[in-house]
């Protein structure tokens, strides 16, 4: 299952609410699931804890007053507070933050801050009812100061700003709760990807050709080299002048005859760019690397040298860009971070790999999909050179670009969490 479910923008669940509505659905009877699922959500995670509920004047207040409600149905003892009364209501063990929830566009008045930090600061378990209170919905903006929360209980599906930084680090566990709204997106939410096993007829290059080309720092592609092999690639060839220490002997390198390596209708996916270098040999080597019609993952510096000029390959490019890598490539664009992933998608014909700590990925066709938040350890020099690896064996196994684009990013994020904090990028691999 490579996707776990839609994200949808405020608009786009806004219509999807108003859709079911208009079919006979009442909105009394969305809001009494909604608080029936955040209730049992709130059972399940914090048992039964004297609570205080901070109701909103809008959909998402009432659903805090079902959730009172029905908590109170429960023996728990409640207390709700509404916005003119947050100044004198009195904390309690457990939080509930239902002032606000999905299509706030400005920030909280500064009582309104100052009396809900308070409350958080004294509660054991905070909970924020579909969105914290001060988020913006489809960016993952902080509109004014935001406490951070244990659970989040998104309705109907999860939006942007759960995945979306700096918002995406204030929601601590999210639960999705369906209340009975349909619903579609293109922007999904990236899960665990059908990983198939090789089968009785599997020999290593049915598992996957992967060639790589080094550079002036070949340590980079080693990283990449490895990550091939251990995500599950038959066959990876490391092309260098010299040869690199610290290789897997899987792996094979190779110092012959460049254009006669790559001229191999057996490779599956081409990756360039880690520890290229930006000089004019890397820079001639990229060309002579865009000309080929393998399945092409360009990379670090190679991202650095490419320009809008030379994207329009045969092959459908995957590019893995950071922030800065991506502002040189396409400049300052608009929106928010699945908006310019997409137009730089569109723009580029490419799938776009738009790393970070909320890592996007879109294609050229306007599909895009947000992923888990990765650990804080990934952040070391490395780790990027290990997924173009990863998403180069995936690619080279014969899943389409965006799709093992999506499952490469999976991975790395996974494997990362196994590695723990102590990781660095060259025991990454071990962990896929």
């Amino acid at each position: 299952m490579l996707f776990e479910g839609p994200i949808l923008t405020a608009e786009e669940m806004r219509s999807a609410e108003q859709a079911v509505i208009s079919a006979g659905t009442s909105a009394e009877t969305l809001m009494e699931r909604a608080g029936a699922a955040a209730a049992e959500a709130i059972r399940i995670y914090a048992g039964p804890m004297r609570t205080l509920i901070l109701c909103g004047p809008g959909n998402n207040g009432a659903d805090g007053h079902v959730v009172a409600r029905l908590l109170r149905e429960r023996g728990v003892e409640v207390e709700v507070a509404g916005l003119d009364g947050l100044s004198e209501a009195k904390p309690a063990p457990l939080l509930v933050d239902a002032l606000f929830g999905t299509g706030l566009n400005r920030g909280l008045d500064a009582s309104t801050v100052q009396a809900l930090g308070r409350l958080a600061a004294s509660a054991s378990v905070r909970v924020a009812l579909d969105l914290p209170s001060g988020v913006s919905t489809d960016d993952g903006a902080c509109l004014s100061p935001i406490p951070f929360y244990d659970l989040t209980i998104a309705f109907g599906a999860a939006k942007p700003a759960h995945f979306l930084q700096p918002a995406a680090r204030h929601m601590g566990r999210l639960v999705i709760a369906g209340i009975g709204i349909p619903v579609e997106s293109r922007l999904q939410r990236l899960g665990r990807p059908d990983m198939a096993a090789p089968g009785p007829d599997d020999h290593k290059y049915s598992r996957g050709y992967v060639a790589i080309v080094a550079g002036e720092m070949p340590g980079a592609a080693a990283l990449a080299a490895n990550a091939a092999a251990r995500a599950g690639a038959g066959y990876v060839r490391l092309i260098a002048k010299d040869r690199i220490p610290g290789v897997l002997q899987s792996v094979v390198q190779s110092r012959g005859d460049r254009n006669a390596l790559l001229d191999d209708d057996r490779i599956g996916a081409l990756l360039v760019g880690p520890g290229l270098g930006r000089g004019k040999d890397a820079n001639a080597l990229l060309q002579q690397v865009l000309a080929l019609d393998h399945p092409l993952i360009v990379d670090g510096d190679a991202l650095r040298l490419l320009e809008n000029t030379m994207l329009a390959t045969k092959q459908m490019l995957i590019l893995t860009p950071h922030a800065g890598e991506f502002v040189h490539l396409f400049g300052t664009l608009s929106g928010s971070k699945v908006d310019q992933a997409r137009s730089a998608a569109s723009a580029s014909h490419s799938v776009i790999v738009f790393k970070g700590p909320d890592t996007v990925i879109a294609a050229p066709d306007g599909r895009a999909a947000l992923a888990p938040a990765a650990p804080h350890w990934l952040a070391s020099a490395g780790t990027g050179d290990v997924l173009a690896g990863i998403i180069a064996a995936l690619r080279a196994r014969g899943q389409e670009a965006f799709e093992a684009a999506c499952a490469g990013v999976w991975l790395h994020g996974r494997a990362a969490e196994r590695a723990g904090p102590g990781l660095v990028a060259d025991d990454l691999a071990k962990f896929l």
